[in-house]
């Protein structure tokens, strides 16, 4: 494999991860292990982000 596919692949990876893209294809493949139907992309980065507000570490000042 060459250095620039590499480079590539890690980038895309680093991307996905960062921008939560990768979340979000987990959550769609367990939707389908589990035979459920999964919720809108729309709906579910809103339930994740009130999920991260609600569960927000505690903050020093």
């Amino acid at each position: 494999m060459s250095v620039l596919v590499r480079a590539w692949r890690g980038l895309r990876w680093y991307v996905r991860e960062s921008t939560g893209e990768a979340r979000w294809d987990a959550y769609v493949d367990r939707c389908a292990a589990s035979g459920e139907e999964p919720m809108t992309r729309r709906a579910w980065e809103r339930h994740r982000a009130e999920h991260e507000e609600r569960n927000a570490p505690t903050r020093c000042c």
